[in-house]
C-alpha cells in the first residue's frame, strides 16, 4: 500500500503553499508548523516531507530551528529537503532530528558531493530529488532549469545506488489538478525497484488509489489537505485502511 506523505513548506517559520512553485503564490495556512504536524500525527501518519523553501532560494539550510522542533515534540519520521548543499548543511539536517534529506539541486550542481553523502550515510536515508518543468530537471526552489532529461538523470543516479526518489512535476504542484500518471509510469518502468514518490498534483483519496496500482512507493500531499479537498479524517479513514 502507498505511503501517504504530508507535506510541510517553510518560509519565514510559517507553514505555507505556493502554486507551481513560485514564491509569489505564496499563501500563509499557520503561523505554527508544529501545530499542523501535530495534527497529521494524530491522524495516524508516520512520515513527514519537510521543506524549507527560504532555504532553497537562499542556497543553504535556514529554517532548521522548525525542523528541530517538530522532530523534538513528534514522532513523526521527517524527510526535510531545501538549502542542502554542503556537508555543514547536511549534518545540522541530521543533527536537528532529519531521518532523510532531499537533495535535489546539489545533485545536480555537485554530484560527486551527492555521490559521497550516499556512500557515507547510506541510500536509506539520501532522497534523490527529481522535480521537473516540461521533463528538464530544475533547481534551487524551482527558479533555475537545468538541461538535464529527467528520466536519464534518475535512470543515473539509480545506477549509483539510489533507493529513494521524490519526483514533482512543477506544472502539477499546488495545482489540485491530479498528478503527473504517464511520468511515474515512465519512471518506474526504467527503474524497476526504485522506491518513487510522487510529489504534485494529489487530489483526493482516488488519485492516492491510482498512483498505489501504478506501484508507487508514496504519494506527497500537500495543498489537499491545506484546502479541505482531503480532510483529517478522511486521512485517517484511509491510513486505517492500509
Amino acid at each position: 500500500m502507498i505511503q501517504v506523505i504530508p507535506a510541510i513548506d517553510i518560509i519565514e517559520g510559517k507553514c505555507v503553499r505556493l502554486s507551481k512553485g513560485d514564491y509569489n503564490t505564496k499563501k500563509v495556512y499557520n503561523e505554527k508548523p508544529l501545530e499542523v504536524a501535530k495534527k497529521f500525527e494524530a491522524a495516524g501518519v508516520s512520515k513527514l516531507h519537510l521543506v524549507d523553501l527560504d532555504g532553497a532560494k537562499s542556497k543553504k539550510i535556514v529554517n532548521w530551528k522548525i525542523l528541530e522542533l517538530i522532530a523534538n515534540k513528534t514522532n513523526l519520521q521527517i524527510d526535510f529537503g531545501g538549502g542542502l548543499k554542503s556537508n555543514d548543511d547536511l549534518q545540522i539536517a541530521f543533527d536537528c532530528g532529519a531521518q532523510q534529506v532531499t537533495g535535489g539541486s546539489v545533485a545536480v550542481k555537485d554530484p560527486a558531493l551527492f555521490g559521497s553523502w550516499l556512500s557515507e550515510y547510506g541510500s536509506d536515508r539520501i532522497i534523490l530529488g527529481a522535480d521537473a518543468k516540461n521533463e528538464k530537471i530544475a533547481i534551487s526552489g524551482w527558479i533555475e532549469e537545468s538541461t538535464k532529461n529527467i528520466f536519464d538523470f534518475i535512470t543515473d543516479y539509480v545506477g549509483k545506488g539510489v533507493e529513494y526518489c521524490i519526483s514533482t512535476d512543477i506544472d502539477k504542484d499546488g495545482m489540485l489538478a491530479g498528478a503527473s500518471h504517464e511520468l511515474y509510469a515512465r519512471i518506474l518502468k526504467e527503474n524497476s525497484g526504485l522506491k518513487l514518490i510522487a510529489s504534485g498534483g494529489v487530489v483526493s483519496l482516488e488519485e492516492l488509489n491510482k498512483l498505489d496500482e501504478i506501484g508507487l512507493y508514496g504519494a506527497i500531499v500537500g495543498k489537499a489537505f491545506y484546502e479541505g479537498n482531503i480532510s483529517l479524517k478522511d486521512l485517517e479513514n484511509y491510513m486505517l485502511s492500509c
